[in-house]
């Protein structure tokens, strides 16, 4: 009797063994086509906030503009082995200070920072800035958060798509990610810039900037939405301490300033 118990003990963990090894190898992301689903819904609601912006909004499609903020966002692809051709980049006309990334890989940026920003790689830090949103996957993350997966399932499924692509569109443009999920995505762009031999002071000194400023224009979402302008710019700078940092322009200051004229003509 107690040897046939001892058997049935045995019998009951091989089995259970067995069956945790086997789920211990399986992978449940790809065995439930969650990571698919997930991009399915990112694609479909990018699609979806891009036609809502296109429909309200003037696109800034002067080729020559085009060209320059891609030669600014070119060495900080090409240096960090992010696919350039991955982002799409939109020009708006408007005087707001913004720039914000949408689902699938969608980057907003107005015309209003573009002509605010003193420097050229005071632009390309925020560009970085939110370049590291996209890659760190936070666009999904916080809709996810705020919005709920379900909702953001069901518009991407054409449930109430237009109300919610309009909801979605002012979580992204108008707040921030939360204090932890800025700093990364800050440290990521000072990162990115000092990779690409671009010089990250202006960007902390761009915050600086914004936040005296702020105070009497209302136009400076970027940075007004944001958590603590000023412990961002310091965080910043204390981490470049001590670094040597090797940095050249990525354009001339004669052909920055001819870029801002022509966005600002436009």
């Amino acid at each position: 009797m107690i040897n046939k118990t001892i058997i049935q003990a045995a019998v009951i963990i091989s089995t259970f063994f067995l069956i945790w090894l086997g789920f211990s190898q399986l992978d449940f992301m790809k065995f439930f086509k969650v990571g698919e689903r997930t991009a399915n819904v990112e694609h479909k609601l990018g699609d979806m906030i891009w036609h809502q912006i296109e429909d309200t909004e003037e696109i800034i499609t002067n080729d020559t503009i085009i060209k320059s903020l891609d030669k600014l966002l070119k060495p900080i692809c090409d240096a960090n082995n992010i696919n350039r051709d991955s982002l799409k980049i939109h020009i708006i006309k408007k005087d707001e200070i913004n720039a914000f990334a949408l689902p699938n890989n969608n980057l907003v940026v107005y015309t209003g920072l573009i002509e605010d920003c003193k420097k050229q790689e005071a632009l390309q830090g925020v560009l970085g800035h939110e370049i590291a949103h996209i890659e760190n996957h936070h666009v999904m993350k916080k809709l996810s958060q705020e919005i709920g997966y379900s909702v953001l399932l069901a518009a991407a499924g054409g449930s109430n798509g237009a109300r919610i692509a309009r909801e979605i569109l002012k979580t992204l443009s108008y707040s921030a990610y939360g204090r932890s999920l800025e700093k990364e995505a800050d440290i990521a762009s000072v990162k990115y810039m000092i990779k690409a031999n671009i010089d990250p002071i202006p960007m902390a000194d761009f915050m600086y900037q914004m936040e005296q400023d702020r105070r009497i224009n209302k136009n400076m979402y970027w940075i007004s939405d944001h958590p603590e302008s000023e412990q961002r710019a310091k965080y910043i700078l204390d981490f470049i301490k001590g670094k040597k940092l090797e940095s050249k322009s990525t354009i001339s200051y004669v052909d920055w300033k001819i870029f801002q004229e022509q966005v600002k003509a436009e």
